[in-house]
């Protein structure tokens, strides 16, 4: 049987993987060729209340970044597929579907191992570049953001930590209701909290046609 690829989260990781609730190595590990992963829950909570932010999120849903919502109780997809070839480093790409009454909404993102950690693409274009650092506490993931980086044309310009909004995440797996838990922050400086969204779900290896008739 062939092995499966190594993710970007053993690179970045190492032996640390190793700390993970059993059930969060078998999520953070390489998905096997020919398969993706997918996850299906609900958010109990998405977006921000803060309606005066709106106007943010609005450009950025475009993008497939956030989008301007404040809901609850919200049925979502994740689909996690590997990306690799012999010259590129592991990555993964994920589609996180919201399914809201009014209709689906979007995030997109490619996650692969740099140098100094776990490197972020986000966006259906791919402009907004995201810096993470990774521990492992009791068993959960945290990750957190270390530098944002913006691609105008053919440059990449750094934005400064003063005013670079702060992502942070923990992800961890709940044994009383066998659900695997998450949730995200975005945080502006001197402004607050600018998006959230925080759920449960359940997790499986499908083959990558696993949506076709």
């Amino acid at each position: 049987m062939t092995e499966p690829p190594v993710s970007p989260y053993q690179l970045v990781l190492g032996t640390g993987l190793v700390g993970l609730h059993p059930r969060l190595r078998e999520y953070f590990t390489g998905i096997p060729s020919g398969n993706v992963g997918i996850g299906r829950g609900v958010f109990d909570l998405v977006g921000t209340p803060r309606r005066w932010l709106w106007p943010v999120l609005w450009v950025l849903r475009r993008q497939k970044v956030l989008f301007p919502v404040w809901a609850q109780n919200v049925p979502f997809t994740v689909v996690n597929c590997p990306q690799s070839s012999p010259s590129a480093r592991p990555t993964v790409s994920a589609v996180r579907t919201f399914h809201f009454g009014t209709g689906d909404r979007s995030m997109v993102d490619e996650i692969t191992a740099g140098p100094d950690g776990l490197v972020d693409d986000l966006g259906a274009r791919r402009r907004y570049r995201v810096a993470l650092s990774a521990t492992v506490d009791d068993g959960a993931l945290v990750m957190s953001s270390t530098s944002l980086r913006v691609r105008i044309g053919r440059r990449s310009l750094p934005i400064p930590k003063l005013v670079a909004p702060r992502v942070a995440l923990v992800e961890r797996f709940d044994d009383a209701t066998d659900l695997q838990r998450v949730a995200v922050t975005v945080d502006l400086p001197l402004i607050g909290r600018l998006f959230y969204y925080a759920g449960a779900f359940r997790y499986e290896i499908k083959p990558s046609n696993w949506g076709q008739a």
